[in-house]
């Protein structure tokens, strides 16, 4: 004798339950589900069928059936048109569909049933069970078949949730490993918790190494700017939002025992009622950035040196021939004018350097570029170099087929002139001075 149905139903239930909660990987579970929808009917095969956001639909397990049939019913489900009304419309196509294959296979043997699966008023899919014996469907076979198709539309509601959480999880990890600053996350009580790549290239520890550490056991300073560390700001109430950031720079003790100059900010991350869930921080390597202040000190302070020696030299000649108790006869006085020319045309060209610098540094230098043979333009340069110096020599040394250049002929005269000159200030006791070019695949390379 047959069980009772209602223990049938609750055997069977619980044990879709039990796979629901026990298994997250949503095929087990709809392999599980159609197989006991078979069993309790009686049914000796059985598909589940969903349909997904953009209204397609596929086969997503099957029981008692050939897998090379599968191939046959896939195509027959997945091009029913979406006309936004599966319950109207997708579903009784499935069904008469799949009845119609069923009567097609089993020349009107086989009868088969099929039911929505729905969660929260949605259709997710169907779940369709065939017999193979001559017989309607009861009214308690399409009950218990029901209660299956509910459980079955719970599983993928929760698999769904379950790949949407991992899918998320899985792209803010993609995303904290490829940013180019570092990031490290602490818990409250300021351990780590999260620590990207470019922290590791940054500070030379493995995430591995890191996660579970106090936060000062990692972040050592061998010098730090002015202000609260992280551990000071603790103390004066940061961490109860006293302020929405905290920023950190200085000189930060690497795993090598090297420094890298670092700035640090610290951010709250806050659950529903304010309360301190971690502290997200970012690092950025600021190497480059002090580098540049230190260039551009070093610049200022050399540009307002060599700015000095025109302006006292005009001033002075301009102070002395102002004299009143002198007379000054028209040679000294045309001496004097000459060096103040000379001088204001020097520092006319120094400020004319320092415009350009300022147009290279804002990409606006603009060059006037045309076919120059360098070895002529080396040869131009010498010439003007040896009346300035009778104590160095300056050959040039240029093979005969070193071809022409598309360049700015001023700018590289400009470049060609500093290195001549740098050569005889830094020789002061004279000597041979070369300029030779050579090529080198598609390079030409010019040197002093």
């Amino acid at each position: 004798m047959l069980p009772d149905f209602r223990i049938r139903q609750r055997d069977y239930l619980l044990r879709i339950s039990r796979a629901i909660t026990e298994e997250l990987d949503l095929d087990r579970v709809l392999a599980e589900i159609i197989r006991f929808s078979a069993e309790i009917l009686g049914g000796s095969a059985g598909i589940i069928a969903l349909r997904d956001a953009e209204g397609d639909w596929r086969v997503a397990s099957t029981f008692g059936i050939n897998p090379d049939f599968v191939q046959y019913l896939d195509p027959l489900i997945a091009d029913i048109p979406d006309h936004g009304d599966p319950a109207g419309f997708e579903l009784p196509e499935i069904n008469r569909r799949l009845q119609r294959i069923t009567q097609a296979a089993s020349m009107g043997l086989l009868t088969g049933v099929g039911l929505p699966m729905t969660v929260k008023g949605e259709i997710v899919g169907v779940i369709f069970v065939f017999r193979s014996y001559r017989g309607q469907f009861s009214a308690d076979d399409r009950k218990l078949l029901s209660a299956f198709a509910s459980q079955a539309a719970i599983a993928v509601h929760n698999a769904m949730l379950f790949t949407e959480i991992a899918q998320q999880h899985h792209h803010l990890d993609a995303i904290l490993e490829s940013a180019a600053d570092g990031i490290f996350i602490l818990d409250p009580s300021y351990r780590f918790i999260r620590f990207n790549r470019a922290c590791s290239s940054l500070m030379g520890y493995e995430a591995d190494n890191v996660i579970g550490k106090k936060h000062k056991e990692i972040i050592r300073w061998l010098n730090r700017e002015p202000g609260a560390s992280l551990e000071d700001a603790e103390t004066d109430g940061w961490l109860l939002g006293a302020q929405a950031t905290l920023y950190v720079e200085g000189d930060l003790i690497t795993k090598g025992g090297g420094a890298v100059s670092v700035g640090i900010t610290y951010a709250h991350a806050l659950d529903n009622v304010g309360e301190p869930l971690s502290i997200v921080a970012t690092v950025r390597d600021i190497t480059k950035f002090r580098e540049a202040e230190e260039l551009k000190s070093t610049f200022i302070s050399i540009i307002s040196h060599e700015l000095r020696t025109p302006v006292a030299l005009i001033k002075g000649y301009v102070g002395t021939l102002r004299r009143e108790d002198a007379r000054w006869d028209s040679e000294v006085v045309k001496d004097s004018l000459a060096v103040i020319e000379e001088e204001a045309d020097h520092l006319s060209g120094m400020i004319d350097d320092l415009l350009d610098a300022s147009r290279l540094q804002a990409g606006a230098l603009k060059l006037n570029r045309s076919q120059i043979a360098l070895d002529l333009l080396a040869r131009q340069m010498a010439d003007r170099f040896k009346t300035q110096s009778d104590r160095h020599d300056i050959e040039i040394d240029f093979p005969s087929d070193l071809p022409l250049v598309f360049a700015d002929e001023a700018r590289l005269m400009q470049v060609m002139g500093n290195l001549l000159s740098n050569a005889v200030k830094y020789s002061p006791d004279g000597g041979k001075v070369t300029i030779s070019g050579s090529t080198k695949r598609n390079e030409i390379v010019v040197c002093v």
